[in-house]
């Protein structure tokens, strides 16, 4: 099956007009293909090439359509660093329909009735950061949206400079937010919250539908599999940036990536968006945060579900999937099969001798995955040696309760531990080559992205040290 030979269906369309906006992309000046995720369109069915499509530039420019597909934005609202904003929408977004359980999105295609002040366009610095970082959360196991090309252009675009602009084919189950319901609920529209409800029923909860309670049980699971994808962020060293409630899928998969960050040196409370004055979303408070948006949610709900026993529902089940998720990936990243009850308490200890020793929270992991006793290759990378010592040597008689052989202990973390983190500093440089038209570091990431834990000989150049001026620094949210 071609790309260009997909059949689309719209069945948000079905939906009232106040949920949407039907609008036309608006091309891009001198289109070119950057790069092309071959996995990800697997998931559309998709089994030839894409770079060999002769129309897939034109269909993610906007110029021709995919039969079956209609074009629209949608409407939502949000809360927005904890200030209720009542009409969002999808301002540079542009939807082209669904096929094979996925809806395909183009982002940066022009302005739509949502746009409010902006140009409804992305340019090719936060394209590129968007683009890799989709495949990048899938490579790692997470819950995310995926990104299936990424195309640049001659078009100028005006933010603190004038930059190029690009668009980002991206593909998700559910493009439905947090915020989507927020909207109906401020708007007083009951019917049209029930509608949304019955919706994200047949497309995300499929197995609910018709049940009993099957709007508080639909956000039971919308608690739980949140908290299992902020679980994810934090084991991996993952700071989303912007946690707006219109920022959080219904389905609790990663999406919209603005200003993101993967630690460099361990430090808990790690603010990576410079506009994020108070740190409202550093690091650490993506797990509060997640919480607090989804008692929003069940805000939003109230009208056709019990606001107090969905709190209740929130209180029991937020936390423990969470510490759950978070354990469980936790465990498998220090080679810990065999469970211990102290195992909470220990991997509390390592944290805090991680951040007593200013050292590089993948790259240890990485390093521990070779441990054999022999503790000069992580204590060399730490800036204070003293607290890895210590880790150390709590580690080893932890180790004693374990019944995996030492080579197989390594294989099992070598699995789990990536050795290529798309960092900041390496997609700058990234960024960086393709002002100039170089877009290779761009598809060498692509493919450490989809396979971080992998040994990639030709791409050693990928897992550079963090230079110190670059570590954990804060990004702008222009886009």
């Amino acid at each position: 099956m071609k790309f260009s030979k997909l059949k689309l269906t719209t069945p948000y369309l079905k939906l009232d007009p106040l949920f949407f906006d039907e609008v036309e992309p608006t091309p891009l000046d001198n289109p070119f293909v950057i790069s092309t995720s071959q996995d990800a369109a697997k998931l559309l069915g998709i089994d030839e090439d894409l770079n060999l499509d002769e129309k897939l530039l034109e269909i993610v420019n906007g110029s021709i359509k995919l039969e079956g597909s209609q074009t629209f934005a949608m409407c939502y609202a949000g809360h927005q660093f904890g200030h209720f904003s009542p009409r969002l929408g999808d301002g540079r977004a542009i939807n082209l329909g669904k096929i094979n359980g996925q809806n395909l999105q183009l982002k940066g295609s022009g302005l739509t009735l949502y746009s409010r002040e902006g140009d409804g366009r992305a340019v090719l610095r936060s394209s590129i950061r968007e683009y890799l970082m989709s495949e990048a959360m899938h490579g790692l196991g997470i819950a995310t949206s995926r990104a299936l090309a990424l195309i640049g252009s001659d078009t100028d675009v005006a933010r603190e400079r004038w930059e190029k602009g690009a668009i980002v084919l991206r593909l998700s189950p559910t493009w439905v937010r947090f915020g989507t319901f927020e909207y109906f609920n401020s708007q007083r529209k009951t019917s049209m919250l029930q509608d949304l409800a019955d919706y994200v029923l047949k497309e995300s909860f499929p197995h609910l539908v018709g049940e009993e309670d099957c709007y508080m049980k639909m956000y039971a699971e919308i608690v739980k599999n949140t908290a299992t994808t902020i679980a994810g962020w934090i084991s991996v060293g993952f700071n989303h940036g912007v946690l707006n409630t219109d920022n959080m899928s219904i389905d609790g998969r990663t999406i919209d990536y603005g200003p993101f960050a993967f630690l460099d040196d361990y430090e808990s409370h790690y603010v990576c968006n410079h506009t994020d004055h108070e740190g409202r979303y550093s690091f650490k408070s993506q797990i509060g945060i997640g919480h607090w948006n989804l008692e929003r949610l069940a805000m939003a709900l109230s009208p056709i579900i019990n606001y107090e026993y969905a709190c209740a529902i929130l209180d029991t089940v937020y936390y423990e999937a969470y510490e759950d998720a978070y354990l469980a990936r936790m465990r498998k990243r220090l080679g810990l099969f065999v469970d211990n009850q102290s195992d909470k308490g220990f991997i509390g200890s390592m944290l805090g001798s991680l951040s007593n020793a200013t050292i590089d929270f993948n790259l240890f992991f990485r390093k521990l995955s070779s441990y054999d006793g022999n503790k000069t290759p992580l204590l060399d990378i730490a800036v204070s040696r003293a607290p890895i010592e210590k880790f150390l040597a709590m580690y080893d008689e932890r180790l004693k309760k374990e019944t995996l052989s030492q080579n197989e202990r390594h294989q099992k973390m070598l699995g789990v531990n990536p050795k290529y983190i798309l960092k900041n500093h390496i997609l700058q440089m990234a960024i960086e080559n393709a002002k100039i038209d170089d877009f290779t570091m761009v598809n060498d990431l692509l493919k450490v992205a989809l396979s971080p834990c992998e040994e990639h000989v030709e791409l050693e150049y990928l897992c550079i040290a963090t230079p110190q001026k670059a570590k954990n620094i804060k990004l702008s949210c222009s886009s």
